[in-house]
């Protein structure tokens, strides 16, 4: 059996093919805020086709953007602690967001390009698209013409008529088609933009916001929707074989990417799409904007990395999910008895009761079901559900192996050991053997203890020894810089 997916472009399930190198990209964040559980979903999903496609023997060129120029980020300008700039607010939330997916564990992309620095791909894009006819200019801002475009609509079916229909062909605008789309806009973020995404009551008393830069046609800022394509195509070329994102991005975003990228290229922008079900709490999609979110920092501490992957674990990628406390507790109970099967394996194979020549022909055939199965779900669409149902059977059978014999099986226990970190922590990336309690203030306590006895040996002019305490803090993991206010610490 070999890899099927289901193509949002198509609407179909296809077999998967692809070079020896798989040129994918994934929307990332606009880094207007801390990011959540919803936008860790599309996150995770990604990092397990990631996984699964090294695992099957593919090179992965992974490309995921960082989107840090926008009206939202704007908005935040002024904030306590956020910066005065766009650039500022844009950077801290950044880091908020690597902070999160390093604590989610994820595979590092190849390459993290931000909107801000591809500004000049982004003109040359536009450009392109203004010599072929596909753009034209209007007070110094720049549109696309999806009446020049023949398949506008063949990724979210929409249709054109409807969309004019529907906002009004009379409609007061710059645009010669209520339907065509943004390439650059003249100015920098207008203030109703600015009010409409405050977080605060802080007047808007000020004629611009935001970043802007030098064009052909006017001192502006890029659309939504082209700094995609020219991310996308800068670091993996005209044609990609797999782009991802969450299923609310399919229209308009994605459409007018592909709109845009294929006018400009000729060529095909994406072979396979696809989307993300959404994240659902109490009857609504996750969002910023509602309010009804938890927060991936949070989430972390309460419940640890190994709980929040197997939850979104417990559905496959393109259907919804909903986020409840019994559905984390179900995953918790999940995820321990991995963990639990997985230990008492590896305390079996380590201890003097594993022996060469002892034999268990049920548990040496349940590793290799659960392989086969496991391989079997996620070939079949990425369905993680059924994968994790494998694992869990092989936990059983590893439980009733331990539990009812007293001479173990050595060899099928191995087996089971480098399946369990083989199946369920490269591909799936789980952390087996690692501290995973969800709570780091036991351990931040003791940081700082330990940092408070080094300030008063260093006080004491005992520097050899505050030397000494900071060498075994790095030992552990834990990075020390000294400052005027003080020593900080990080977490290694």
């Amino acid at each position: 059996m070999t890899l099927s997916v289901t193509n949002t472009l198509t609407g179909e399930r296809e077999e998967f093919t692809a070079a020896d190198e798989v040129l994918l990209y994934v929307c990332g964040l606009t880094v207007s805020d801390d990011a959540h559980l919803g936008h860790a979903r599309a996150w995770v999903h990604a990092d397990v086709v990631h996984r699964w496609l090294e695992h099957q023997g593919y090179d992965v060129r992974h490309v995921e953007n960082f989107t840090d120029v926008n009206e939202k980020i704007a908005a935040r300008v002024g904030e306590e602690g956020l910066g005065g700039t766009e650039g500022e607010v844009a950077a801290h939330f950044t880091q908020s967001v690597i902070d999160d997916m390093r604590g989610l564990n994820l595979k590092r992309a190849t390459v993290y390009p931000r909107v801000s620095e591809h500004v000049p791909e982004i003109i040359d894009l536009i450009e392109t698209l203004l010599d072929r006819g596909y753009a034209y200019e209007s007070n110094g801002s720049v549109y696309f013409d999806v009446s020049e475009f023949e398949g506008y609509g063949k990724l979210s079916n929409q249709d054109l008529d409807a969309l004019e229909a529907e906002e009004g062909l009379g409609a007061r605008s710059e645009k010669r088609d209520p339907a065509d789309f943004a390439l650059w806009k003249a100015g920098g973020v207008a203030p109703e933009d600015v009010a409409e995404h405050r977080k605060d009551d802080r007047p808007v008393d000020a004629d611009e916001y935001g970043q802007t830069w030098e064009s052909p046609w006017s001192e502006g800022r890029p659309g939504w929707h082209v700094e995609c394509s020219a991310m996308a195509t800068t670091h993996l070329g005209e044609t990609l074989d797999v782009h991802m994102g969450g299923r609310d991005l399919v229209f308009p975003h994605h459409e007018n990417e592909i709109t845009q990228s294929e006018a400009a290229t000729g060529e095909q922008f994406a072979r396979y799409w696809l989307h993300v079900g959404l994240l659902e709490t109490e009857g609504d999609k996750m969002s910023s904007s509602l309010g009804n979110f938890v927060t991936v920092s949070e989430a972390l501490e309460e419940y640890g990395v190994n709980v929040v992957r197997t939850f979104y674990l417990g559905a496959q990628y393109r259907t919804d999910q909903t986020l409840s406390e019994g559905a984390i507790e179900e995953a918790g109970e999940r995820w321990e008895r991995l963990e639990r099967a997985y230990e008492g394996a590896v305390d079996a194979c380590d201890g003097v009761d594993a022996y060469t020549k002892a034999e268990d022909d049920e548990l040496r055939t349940a590793v290799e079901d659960a392989r086969e199965s496991f391989v079997a779900a996620m070939d079949d669409d990425l369905n993680v559900r059924e994968a994790t149902a494998a694992l869990l059977e092989l936990a059983t059978a590893v439980n009733r192996h331990v539990e009812d014999r007293e001479r173990y099986d050595y060899r099928a226990l191995r087996r089971c050991v480098e399946t369990f970190e083989e199946l369920g922590g490269d591909v799936f990336g789980l952390q087996f053997g690692a501290v995973d309690d969800g709570d780091v203030g036991v351990a931040e306590d003791l940081v700082e203890l330990v940092l408070d006895v080094r300030e008063a040996e260093r006080e004491a002019g005992n520097y050899d020894r505050a030397d000494e305490l900071r060498d075994e803090l790095a030992a552990l993991g834990v990075d020390i810089e000294d400052g005027p206010e003080g020593p900080t610490y990080r977490f290694a």
